[in-house]
């Protein structure tokens, strides 16, 4: 029963870990998408898509670290710094993309634009949630699972020890 406990979780953590990641990244992505477009108003479109990326990624990577990946607690300077990294992709990927629009539509509505920007955000997203899961919080995931396996053969060991006294007096 504990082993298939064990795999159970296991399986339905990449498929659970992904709908939180949505539900955190996208959320945070669809507010960045309202964001760039109000601050390119004042600022140079890549400038208003760098800052905004700066802040999505804290407030992202602290609310994976915490919720997504099941890190229980703020994220590290580390995780920080391999998210950012993968931020940077994204980011190159959403400039890449209005790029090529500007280059294509002489005059792209607001709409159009906030289309273009929330595809290349997705499909950014989803190689970003690859990185995040298997490199940045891969760890605190190994650790778990690792405690989680330890712990139950211990308990089948003190429950075989208590059920047999001789055993017991043996261990004293």
């Amino acid at each position: 029963m504990g082993t298939a406990q064990s795999h159970e979780p296991a399986t339905l953590g990449a498929f659970t870990a992904f709908a939180r990641f949505a539900l955190c990244g996208g959320g945070v992505g669809i507010a960045s998408s309202f964001a760039v477009t109000a601050l390119a108003s004042w600022i140079p479109w890549a400038l208003a898509n760098a800052l905004i990326t700066v802040v999505s990624t804290l407030l992202a990577t602290e609310l994976h670290a915490r919720f997504t990946f099941g890190a229980g607690g703020r994220a590290t300077w580390r995780q920080h710094a391999q998210s950012a990294g993968s931020a940077a992709a994204g980011y190159t990927v959403t400039c890449a993309a209005m790029l090529v629009l500007h280059q294509l539509v002489a005059a792209p509505g607001a709409m159009l634009e906030q289309v273009v920007y929330l595809t290349a955000s997705a499909l950014a997203g989803v190689a970003r949630f690859a990185v995040l899961r298997l490199v940045v919080f891969a760890r605190n995931r190994t650790q778990t699972a690792a405690s989680v396996r330890t712990a139950a053969p211990v308990y089948a060991a003190v429950a075989r020890t208590s059920a047999d006294p001789a055993a017991l007096c043996r261990a004293a």
